[in-house]
């Protein structure tokens, strides 16, 4: 997927998208069922007009843009997905190019006509267009979808908008995947995206804690080491501590994922001026470390590495610890029940699997 970022990319290269292309623009948070279907349909348009399928995101968000101007937290949003996320969704959703417009002042406060003119017809030639029901652009979003309809019959561009996606008789929206992510509701978050929710990252390196955390106890030599992701000025839409899988550090061809337990927030148990610096952390507790990992990551361990980390089940909040002695018990705890509830997710797999068999032999 081809990426453009940034409006001197478009207006010093007229056209940089190549021959025109079939667009849609948004946000995009998490890529959910509704915004597939959504990008299916583009896809579909430009292979018919022989045009690259484009999207158009922000970043930031412009609700981010606005609590930052106003002083206003409380007016950002939750977000779903890192730009990583996004840009990797948007590419297996089979788009071929992506525009990373930077929402800032000169954005904010241009017109919806300008809009129009310089970026979608002067810098895309834009030749179809696709919105969400709700679309609105420009300063003090005054432009919507009739506007874009009345400039495209002008200017030489189709326009079409999508109503809402239901599943279950629910409107799948970003809104309604915040909302699963933050009561813990990981099954109602996953049908939502059509996938299991997941983060992706970097390993950085942490205060390595939790290699001296539990060692005495389990008698490892490296406790309870974690993997960490550390993320920049970013709201995560869910929090706690989770039963996750981890992918990314197997080798060995179509390697099922790590099991593990996982805290996403900001370490309340801990010193807010440590390492970490009191910015949002993903830090996972492999449980199981097969051989042919530790041999491929070697003395490096996984630093440095891409790995994604799918949030399965919930299992509680973060919560302050008192002392170290209790921190450790608790993360005990949280492996036990992570242990737990794998077991139990994996023999109904299996209970199901047998009673699939049984029908197949009737």
């Amino acid at each position: 997927m081809k990426i453009i970022r940034g409006l001197h990319n478009l207006l010093r290269h007229p056209q940089s998208a190549g021959p025109g292309c079939a667009l849609s623009i948004g946000n995009f948070d998490g890529v959910h069922r509704g915004h597939q279907a959504m990008l299916a349909l583009l896809i579909n348009e430009a292979r018919h007009r022989g045009v690259p399928s484009c999207a158009m995101i922000f970043e930031p968000h412009p609700r981010d843009y606005f609590a930052a101007k106003f002083n206003k937290p409380e007016l950002a949003p939750a977000r779903i997905a890192t730009l990583r996320d996004k840009l990797h969704e948007l590419r297996r959703c089979g788009i071929e190019q992506c525009v990373i417009l930077p929402f800032d002042e000169r954005l904010a406060t241009q017109s919806a006509q300008d809009f129009i003119s310089q970026i979608l017809v002067g810098a895309l030639g834009v030749r179809y267009l696709l919105v969400g029901d709700d679309f609105r652009f420009g300063a003090q979003r005054q432009g919507d979808y009739d506007m874009l309809d009345a400039a495209g019959a002008v200017q030489g561009f189709d326009v079409a908008r999508m109503m809402s996606y239901e599943v279950h008789g629910l409107r799948v929206s970003s809104s309604a995947v915040r909302e699963a992510l933050a009561e813990g509701r990981m099954e109602d978050a996953a049908a939502l995206l059509g996938r299991p929710y997941a983060i992706s990252g970097h390993v950085v390196h942490g205060a390595k804690l939790g290699r001296e955390l539990g060692a005495s106890r389990s008698g490892a030599g490296d406790g309870f080491r974690t993997l960490n992701l550390r993320f920049t000025h970013w709201k995560p839409a869910a929090s706690g501590i989770f039963a996750v899988q981890v992918h990314g550090l197997d080798p060995a061809p179509d390697a099922p994922p790590l099991i593990g337990v996982a805290n996403l927030g900001v370490r309340p148990s801990l010193d807010p001026n440590d390492v970490n610096g009191g910015r949002v952390l993903l830090e996972t507790h492999c449980l199981e470390w097969p051989e042919r990992v530790q041999q491929a990551l070697g003395k490096a361990e996984a630093y440095g590495k891409i790995i994604r980390v799918e949030l399965l089940h919930k299992l509680h909040d973060e919560l302050r610890y008192d002392g170290l002695e209790a921190l450790t018990r608790g993360i005990a705890k949280d492996c036990e029940d992570a242990r737990a509830w794998f077991a139990a997710r994996d023999e109904a797999a299996h209970a199901s699997t047998g009673r699939q068999t049984t029908r197949d032999r009737i």
